[in-house]
């Protein structure tokens, strides 16, 4: 099950608190942006990844996770299902402990290969719906 409550609650509490959020800019009209808010409102260190390499909500932009020169624990994307992939491999080659595909972002082939490299993942849900339900 791609959205498993353990999984979910587990990338959540466990995991670590360095959020990468694939493609969010300085765009408030983008769900990116919203939910980026809401983690940082619970406690996570969110780091903006787009290739404007933008600050958002106080915090250091990338053009690109390997950009990144600190380790994060959780990569969270918001790109197409088309390009998501990428994302998820570029996401286990940084050496992230999971990956959270957002609503509407679905790639079983790349779940699968995220997953048999010993990452957690969930695909089409949002983390900023997720984090409340938590308690």
């Amino acid at each position: 099950m791609h959205s498993d409550p353990n999984t979910i609650r587990k990338i959540l509490t466990e995991l670590g608190d360095t959020w990468a959020v694939v493609g969010l800019s300085s765009n408030e009209r983008r769900a990116a942006y919203g939910v980026a808010a809401v983690l940082q409102r619970f406690g996570k260190r969110i780091v903006p990844v787009h290739p404007k390499a933008e600050a958002v909500h106080g915090e250091q932009g990338y053009p690109s996770l390997d950009a990144i020169p600190f380790d994060v624990d959780v990569v969270d994307v918001f790109v197409n299902s088309a390009l998501a992939g990428a994302v998820a491999d570029e996401a286990v080659a940084k050496g992230a402990r999971a990956v959270w595909f957002q609503l509407g972002v679905v790639d079983e082939a790349a779940y699968a290969r995220t997953r048999a490299a010993g990452l957690e993942m969930v695909m089409d849900r949002c983390p900023a719906i997720e984090i409340p339900r938590l308690g």
